[in-house]
């Protein structure tokens, strides 16, 4: 493709098909998004666990019900919270605390996002149990042969996920030049434990985020593309 060709192409996938992601491919994809991205005196401060076949079945069957048991004790009484916490039950053990209350400012944006997302799947307002399924789906992998999870150097503090973000568009991209289609997760990043039972996880590496791979399915949820933001809206205007 032009490289204007993939920029407007790429767009966030959240139903992929059965084909099959070859292990050439996949390795040729995080090559050229090594080969591009830079990083901070380029130390390349992450690194990327890939989960397929065995392993990414095993976490699609553990993360979904992990998070079901997290909704359902944000609606438990008080009593019931602090218990499970003290058992460390149900509760997230990544190593970045999830976005709860969004800003005041950033907040329209996202509400407006999951309302068009929602209208496009006829999933109404007040249907919980739709909306609890549309977001399981990420625990899932949106049915994705490959799951990538990245974690970033503590030590380089907020640069280590600059240069893991600069890494992840450049994955992205060269996915969608290969006719592949990827979906970035933040949600992936809830649970680390599951990880350490199938990688040797360095415990100065923290994990950012999660990344699902493949090609993309014929279905109406991958046609949705939210309206981004005017070029004028983000300049910071001169004095």
């Amino acid at each position: 493709m032009e490289f204007r060709d993939v920029l407007q192409q790429r767009h966030s996938v959240r139903a992929f098909s059965d084909k099959p992601v070859s292990e050439a491919l996949l390795t040729e994809l995080l090559e050229q998004a090594t080969r591009g991205a830079p990083s901070w005196s380029n130390t390349q401060p992450y690194q990327i666990a890939i989960a397929r076949g065995p392993v990414l079945e095993s976490l699609r069957e553990e993360l979904p019900p992990r998070f079901d048991k997290l909704v359902a004790l944000q609606r438990a009484p008080m009593l019931s919270k602090v218990m499970a916490w003290l058992r460390k039950d149900g509760v997230p053990d990544g190593d970045f605390r999830p976005v709860v209350d969004y800003p005041a400012d950033l907040q329209p944006r996202r509400v407006a996002t999951g309302r068009e997302l929602y209208r496009l799947l006829g999933i109404g307002r007040e249907d919980r149990q739709a909306r609890h399924e549309q977001m399981s789906d990420n625990f899932r992998f949106f049915n994705a042969p490959v799951a990538l999870f990245i974690f970033i150097h503590e030590g380089l503090g907020v640069y280590s996920a600059l240069d893991a973000g600069i890494f992840l568009q450049s994955l992205m991209l060269a996915a969608t030049d290969a006719g592949l289609g990827s979906c970035a997760q933040g949600a992936l990043a809830l649970w680390r434990s599951p990880l350490e039972q199938h990688f040797q996880l360095p415990g100065h590496y923290k994990l950012l985020c999660g990344i699902s791979l493949g090609y993309e399915a014929d279905k109406t949820i991958n046609r949705f593309q939210p309206e981004k933001l005017p070029l004028a809206d983000l300049l910071i205007a001169p004095r």
